[in-house]
C-alpha cells in the first residue's frame, strides 16, 4: 500500500550493481547499505567478460558487469547483497566458470580468474579482503527493544491492578473496549457477551490497526530491508501482506455494520445514500492525495495517476456494500438440524456467491484467454529481460494491456519490477483486473463476518469455521502456485492480485483474525494496544502519513548510508509517532468519520 512518491524515492535500493572501472579504485570505493565490492583479477592471457543475473529474476537474461583485460588485468563492481547472484565468466562465447552466491553487506571480495597448475581448465576462486557487516544486527536490536517495551506495558498494569495507585498508568494500559464513531457503524459488531446491547469487536480494530502500523512502517522504508518492501514480481514480502488484510476487514465490517443497521430499521435507500457518499469521498481522497503534495509543486496532468490504493478500497467497499444491501439482508434461521445447516452461512447467500463466481470467471478469462498484441496468451510475467528476454513489452500480460488501454500514461510508472527486470512499460498494481480480485478478497472477509453473526455466542464454532476456511484457501493457493515462487499455474503475485495471492492472503487473514478474536474478544487477555488506536482512526493515519511522510519530525535527510541503523530508526520513529497521534486522538474521543 505504498504511495507512489514513497515508492519512487526507494527505487534506488533495487539497483543490482554499479560498475567502478579501473583496478586502482577498489580499496577506496565507498559502499552503501546492501552493497558489496567485487574485484576481478584476470591472470589468463585472454580478455574475459563477467556477466550476472539475480536468482530472484525469473529466467532473466544475463547482464554485463565488467570486462577484465588479460595478464593481471583487474576491474571491480559494486553488487547488491539483497538477493543471490549468479555470476559467470566468459571468454570467446565460452563459459569459463559460474557460481551463485549471496554476498554480505559491506564486504569486499576478490575473484581470481586463473589456470590451476594441475588442470587445463580455468577456474575462479574467492578471497575475502574485508569481512561483511552484520546487516541484521540493527533489526535484532530493534526487535529486542520492542520486546522489552511490550513486556513493560503488559507487566506494569498487572503489577498495579491490585492497587489503584496510578490512575494514569491504568488509563493507558488497562482500558477495556470502548465505543467510537470511526467510520461509524461500518465497524460496529455484535459480540458474544452476557449483555444484550451490542459492543464493538476489539479484534477488528486491532487487526486493522496492526495492518495499518505495518503499512506505515514499510512506507517509511522498513529500515531499507528488502523483505519490508514489495516483491519485484512473484512471491511475498511483508509489504505485500497489508493491503489484503485491509480489504478483508472491510468485508467483515460491512456484514457486521449492515446487520446492525438492519436491526435499527435503516431503509435500503438510506443505505444506498450512505455507501455512495463514502465511496465518493474515498475516491476523491485517493485521487487528490495520490497526485498532489506540497513537495510536488504545480499540478501537472503529464504525471496524473488514475488508479490508487484508496480508489481501489473505495470501489471494493462499494461493490461489497451493494452485495450486502440487495442480497445480504437475511434473517438468521433458528438453529434447527438440517442437512444444509453446516453450510447455511454459504447457501443462504447464494446470490452473492453467484456474482463472485462470475467475477472470478471474468478475471480468469481475461487474464488467461484474452489475446494481447505481441505477447503469449495467458502471460503472467514481468516482461523486460525476464523469460529469456522474449517478451520485453508484455509486463503484466492482459492486466497491463487493459490498464494501458484505459489510462494511457496516467498510471504508475515505477512498478516494483522495473529495476530488477529492466522493464520499460508502466504497470499499476492497483489496476482494473486486480480490483476484481480485490472484491473477491473482501468477500472472503464478508464470509468471516457471516460466521461471527451466525455462530454468535459459540466461540468454538467460530474458530473452527475460521480454521476450515484457512485450510481450504491455503491448500488452493498451494495447488495453484505448486508451492513455488515462479513455477505454478498461477503464481502468488501482489502486482497482479492473482487468484493464488488472494487465496493465500485469505488463509492468513482467517488465521490472524481468528487468533485476535480469541485473545481480545473471547479471553480478554489483551485489549489490542497499541494497534487498536490507529485501527480506530485508520483513514486519518493513512492520509496523514501519506501527506507528511517526507516532513520533520516524521523523517529527515539521512547521513548514515553505509548501514541500516539510521533508516531503521527513522522508520520506527515515524511509525511510533503516528501510533502516538492515534492514541492522543483516542483519548480526546476524536475519530475521523466518513
Amino acid at each position: 500500500m505504498k504511495s507512489g512518491r514513497l515508492l519512487q524515492a526507494s527505487l534506488t535500493l533495487f539497483i543490482l550493481f554499479s560498475s567502478s572501472h579501473g583496478g586502482h579504485s577498489e580499496p577506496g570505493t565507498p559502499l552503501k547499505m546492501d552493497q558489496a565490492l567485487l574485484t576481478f583479477q584476470n591472470q589468463l592471457t585472454e580478455e574475459v567478460q563477467v556477466l550476472y543475473t539475480s536468482d530472484f529474476c525469473y529466467k532473466c537474461v544475463y547482464q554485463h558487469m565488467v570486462t577484465v583485460k588479460p595478464s593481471s588485468g583487474n576491474d571491480s563492481a559494486v553488487v547488491s547483497t539483497k538477493f543471490t547472484l549468479t555470476i559467470q565468466v566468459r571468454s570467446r562465447n565460452e563459459t569459463l566458470c559460474r557460481w551463485s552466491q549471496t554476498y554480505g553487506e559491506g564486504g569486499r571480495y576478490t575473484v581470481w580468474i586463473h589456470m590451476p597448475e594441475a588442470s587445463s581448465d580455468p577456474s575462479c576462486s574467492h578471497t575475502v579482503e574485508k569481512s561483511p557487516n552484520n546487516a541484521y544486527l540493527p533489526l535484532l536490536v530493534a526487535a529486542l527493544l520492542l520486546a522489552v517495551i511490550s513486556l513493560v506495558f503488559i507487566g506494569v498494569p498487572h503489577i498495579y491492578s491490585s492497587r489503584c495507585t496510578s490512575k494514569f498508568i491504568k488509563t493507558i494500559c488497562c482500558q477495556g473496549r470502548q465505543y467510537s464513531v470511526d467510520d461509524a457503524e461500518a465497524f460496529e459488531a455484535e459480540h458474544n457477551t452476557s449483555k444484550s446491547k451490542p459492543t464493538r469487536l476489539s479484534s477488528l480494530d486491532t487487526f486493522r490497526g496492526f495492518s495499518l502500523t505495518v503499512m506505515v512502517f514499510v512506507n517509511y522504508g522498513g529500515g531499507g530491508y528488502w523483505f519490508f518492501q514489495h516483491a519485484p514480481w512473484n512471491g511475498l514480502t511483508v509489504a505485500d501482506l497489508v493491503m489484503p488484510w485491509f480489504v478483508f476487514i472491510i468485508g467483515t465490517s460491512v456484514v457486521l455494520a449492515f446487520r446492525s443497521m438492519q436491526r435499527r430499521g435503516v431503509s435500503r435507500l438510506q443505505l444506498l445514500r450512505k455507501i455512495t457518499w463514502r465511496t465518493a469521498v474515498l475516491l476523491l481522497l485517493g485521487f487528490c492525495f495520490l497526485n498532489y503534495s506540497p513537495r510536488d509543486g504545480a499540478l501537472s496532468l503529464s504525471w496524473l495517476r488514475v488508479p490508487g490504493v484508496l480508489q481501489r478500497l473505495g470501489f471494493t467497499y462499494f461493490v461489497l456494500s451493494l452485495l450486502q444491501t440487495f442480497w445480504g439482508q437475511k434473517e438468521i434461521p433458528q438453529r434447527e438440524s438440517h442437512w444444509w445447516s453446516p453450510v447455511q452461512d454459504v447457501l443462504l447467500y447464494w446470490q452473492q456467491w453467484l456474482i463472485i463466481i462470475l467475477l472470478e470467471t471474468l478475471w480468469l478469462c481475461l487474464t488467461l484467454l484474452m489475446p494481447v498484441p505481441g505477447c503469449p496468451t495467458g502471460y503472467l510475467g514481468a516482461g523486460g529481460i525476464g523469460d529469456n528476454g522474449l517478451y520485453p513489452n508484455c509486463t503484466g500480460g492482459a492486466a497491463g494491456y487493459i490498464d494501458r488501454w484505459m489510462f494511457g500514461d496516467n498510471m504508475y510508472r515505477y512498478p516494483t519490477c522495473k529495476e530488477l527486470y529492466l522493464t520499460t512499460q508502466p504497470f499499476d498494481p492497483e489496476g482494473v483486473l486486480g480490483t476484481i480480485n480485490s472484491i473477491v478478497m473482501g468477500f472472503l472477509g464478508m464470509q468471516a463476518g457471516k460466521i461471527i453473526v451466525f455462530y454468535k455466542g459459540r466461540t468454538f464454532h467460530i474458530l473452527c469455521r475460521f480454521l476450515v476456511w484457512a485450510v481450504i484457501l491455503g491448500i488452493s493457493a498451494a495447488i495453484l502456485s505448486k508451492c513455488t515462487r515462479d513455477g505454478g499455474f498461477i503464481p502468488v503475485n501482489k502486482n497482479l492480485w492473482s487468484l493464488s495471492y488472494v487465496m493465500c492472503m485469505g488463509c492468513f487473514s482467517f488465521l490472524l483474525l481468528g487468533g485476535m478474536y480469541f485473545i481480545t474478544d473471547t479471553k480478554n487477555w489483551w485489549g489490542g494496544q497499541p494497534f487498536i488506536f490507529p485501527g480506530m482512526n485508520s483513514i486519518l493515519v493513512y492520509v496523514g502519513h501519506s501527506l507528511l511522510g517526507f516532513y520533520f519530525p516524521f523523517s529527515w535527510e539521512m547521513h548514515i548510508t553505509e548501514s541500516h541503523w539510521e533508516w531503521l530508526f527513522q522508520s520506527l520513529w515515524g511509525t511510533a509517532l503516528w501510533v502516538l497521534i492515534a492514541y492522543l486522538l483516542y483519548r480526546k474521543k476524536f475519530f475521523l468519520k466518513i
